[in-house]
């Protein structure tokens, strides 16, 4: 059973919440890239999900201790070559596709062990992002993408576009597409590669070529 409202912790940041409206309650879930496992703890406290996460990240893994979130410490695709395939109802991505090695790899493998994968990253298409490398002709630097370029974690930047293409060549459904403006606000899917900062998918393996596309929640 989920733990009263009353139980609640601090509130969860909106793109948290957007992801925890797609989970359905007593959902198997995998988080990879977990970080302090805040997302995973509120999972598991209030909508009743057997929730473990990967982190390679040691004080992030620890943060999963001291939560009670159960959590593998170690790089993702070793972490996730324990499970079987489709033991989990969701895997989950927030804002660490970026960061990955090989996100291809990494994507096939969430959709392995789970029927759907719910994926947000920065959009790099951003119209802030494009006018600063434009006019200071840097590396921009934003809100989602703070560090300079010698020092960033951020190794294969996207667009909304490119991993639309992505999911394209790829024969993946986009059940789900949310899009948050850098201020973390709800935006349409109208001109979402300009004006999205963040863009949060749930895809999932295509059927058919008749399967179709929901947007919004």
């Amino acid at each position: 059973m989920t733990d009263p409202a009353g139980d609640r912790p601090a509130k969860l940041r909106l793109d948290y919440e957007l992801i925890e409206s797609l989970i359905p309650d007593g959902a198997k879930v995998l988080d990879l890239g977990c970080g302090d496992g805040r997302l995973l703890d509120d999972l598991i406290r209030r909508k009743g999900c057997l929730g473990r996460g990967i982190d390679v990240d040691e004080k992030a893994v620890l943060e999963c201790v001291k939560r009670g979130v159960p959590v593998y410490h170690g790089p993702m695709l070793e972490g996730i070559g324990f499970y079987p395939d489709g033991y989990f109802d969701v895997a989950i991505l927030s804002q660490t596709l970026q960061q990955t090695a090989g996100p291809p790899a990494v994507i096939r493998e969430m959709l392995r062990v789970a029927g759907r994968a719910i994926i947000s990253f920065p959009n790099v298409g951003h119209w802030r992002v494009r006018l600063q490398l434009l006019l200071a002709g840097r590396m921009p630097r934003t809100d989602a993408l703070p560090y300079d370029w010698f020092d960033t974690p951020n190794v294969h930047l996207c667009s909304i576009k490119d991993f639309r293409e992505f999911c394209r060549r790829e024969n993946l459904c986009k059940t789900h597409e949310i899009y948050l403006t850098p201020g973390y606000r709800r935006t349409g899917a109208w001109f979402a590669n300009w004006r999205a900062g963040l863009a949060i998918f749930q895809i999932r393996r295509c059927d058919t070529q008749k399967d179709g596309v929901s947007e919004g929640i």
